[in-house]
């Protein structure tokens, strides 16, 4: 067989894999919205079949067949090109998944299946003994995970390398130490301010169905197909690309409070824009993929705060807003944007404000660490949890759903993911000021209602590159140098410097 034949097989099994893969997402999402209640067993089945038979296909031995064939033929090809960066992602994803077992892959699958639909039950009814045994599992499958993977330095960059390519923790924690130093310097700042916005006006009546309609009028308006994908109702917001025109958001609503709502839906829909600007024509394939899930964050975060949390969006949205909600009629614009913007340490990590948000991820990814490392046992979680959230942002939950219960990730056996928030508002904000640099002021184009000029330059920039490059490759390419904390770090300062006073 020829490299060409051989590439041209690998191709069209990644494709056929990809569909399969679409079967298990769609399952996932009907999951977290529509399955009955006596339905979680079968769908856990399901599940544990699927992963089974998709183990079975990425570690067939035939891949590795074809991959050497390729790579054998393989003359020193730019690094970056489609074939490339096929045959690069290929083979690392062949040989990570040849290193965890069958048994373990389906197992995992199973459990995080069951975890979900239990942390649903034990959620609302702050019942922790009734997830803490799947929660115990679901670490120990994890940690075989990392075993079998392997690592140099601790089992976290086993993990966490599987949804930031190249990453390890203590690269990770050297760039975290100087905005955790920033973030509590300025809220020290902040605290010290007399300036306090009015935040009941964000806690009026503000009825659901308007709720939905107007979120559904600004992501159409930002830039999301509606026709390519849907919005629903879900206990913890998440986005899904089931593949190529079909990509689903979800969010949640309170009735007595404007953000929760509104925020989570202008997050997965950024989420959302980039699933849609994928490359098409390469779905199935590393080059029609997401690199990671630090730049899927990027993404996110840049539309809800860089975007929907600042004042130019709001110029333009602002008589829309008013229109819907009788709440705000009495408002003045500066008002809500202040009390949007209100920095206050709280409970709900969806929830938190810009300054206070990674507090909430440092957390999570100090007691991951702990746990793979043996330091701290699931038994004690909860008081580690509570200590934390005390020391870190001196409040503590009344009630473990605001607490311990709060995230799904674990559930989900999303271990060694949360870092990869903070490291999307690093992103955001470097590729934003790179932005600002090519288009101009972003902040009165918005508030024209000119979102497109930066649609576009992310489409062009991060969306249609794919996995063409690792995130931090991909972070030079755009931006002409390394993650820098600095533009975080300054954005914030600027920005609530301005607004509090300090």
């Amino acid at each position: 067989m020829t490299a060409r034949e051989a590439y041209e097989w690998l191709k069209n099994y990644s494709q056929e894999t990809a569909y399969l893969v679409s079967f298990a997402k769609l399952a996932g999402w009907d999951q977290a919205t529509y399955i009955p209640k006596k339905g979680y067993a079968h769908r856990a089945r399901m599940q544990a079949a699927l992963a089974r038979l998709l183990h079975q296909r990425t570690t067939h031995p035939r891949v590795g067949e074809m991959l050497s064939i390729v790579e054998e033929a393989q003359d020193g090809p730019e690094p970056h090109s489609v074939e490339a960066v096929n045959v690069r992602e290929w083979r690392r994803a062949y040989d990570l998944q040849c290193k965890i077992p069958e048994r373990l892959a389906v197992e995992l699958a199973q459990a995080t299946s069951q975890g979900q639909a239990i942390w649903e039950e034990a959620r609302p009814k702050n019942d922790w003994q009734a997830f803490k045994p799947i929660l115990q599992q679901i670490f120990t499958l994890t940690a075989e995970v990392a075993d079998a993977l392997g690592y140099q330095e601790e089992r976290y960059d086993a993990l966490l390398d599987q949804y930031e390519p190249g990453a390890t923790a203590q690269q990770v924690e050297e760039v975290f130490q100087p905005l955790r130093q920033a973030t509590v310097d300025l809220l020290e700042r902040i605290r010290g301010s007399a300036r306090r916005p009015s935040s009941g006006i964000l806690q009026r009546h503000f009825p659901l169905a308007a709720q939905e309609a107007f979120g559904r009028e600004v992501i159409g308006r930002l830039g999301f197909d509606l026709e390519g994908g849907r919005l629903d109702v879900v206990a913890h917001p998440f986005m899904e690309g089931i593949g190529p025109g079909d990509v689903r958001l979800t969010t949640r609503y309170q009735e007595d409070f404007f953000s929760a709502g509104f925020f989570s839906t202008v997050h997965e829909m950024g989420h959302g824009l980039y699933g849609q600007g994928l490359p098409e024509e390469h779905f199935g394939t590393p080059m029609g993929s997401e690199i990671s899930l630090g730049i899927h964050e990027s993404q996110s975060r840049t539309w809800e705060n860089l975007v929907g949390r600042s004042l130019g969006f709001w110029r333009y949205f602002w008589p829309r807003a008013q229109h819907y909600f009788e709440a705000l009629r009495d408002v003045r614009l500066e008002e809500f944007y202040f009390a949007i913007n209100e920095v206050k340490p709280s409970l709900i990590r969806v929830e938190a404000d810009e300054v206070t948000y990674n507090l909430h991820v440092l957390i999570r990814f100090e007691l991951e660490r702990a746990l793979l490392q043996g330091e701290l046992s699931i038994d004690d979680l909860p008081e580690a949890w509570d200590a934390k959230y005390q020391a870190y942002l001196g409040v503590r939950a009344p009630e473990m759903q605001d607490g311990v219960l709060q995230d799904v990730h674990w559930s989900a056996g999303l271990i060694g993911y949360f870092p990869t928030y903070t490291l999307g508002n690093l992103y955001a904000a470097q590729f934003f000021a790179q932005a600002q640099k090519e288009l101009g002021d972003l902040e009165a184009q918005f508030a024209q209602g000119e979102f497109a000029p930066l649609l576009e330059w992310t489409r062009q920039k991060i969306h249609r590159q794919g996995s063409r490059y690792w995130p931090r490759d991909l972070l030079k390419e755009v931006t002409g140098e390394d993650l820098n904390p600095r533009y975080l770090v300054e954005y914030l300062n600027r920005k609530f410097g301005a607004l509090y006073g300090v």
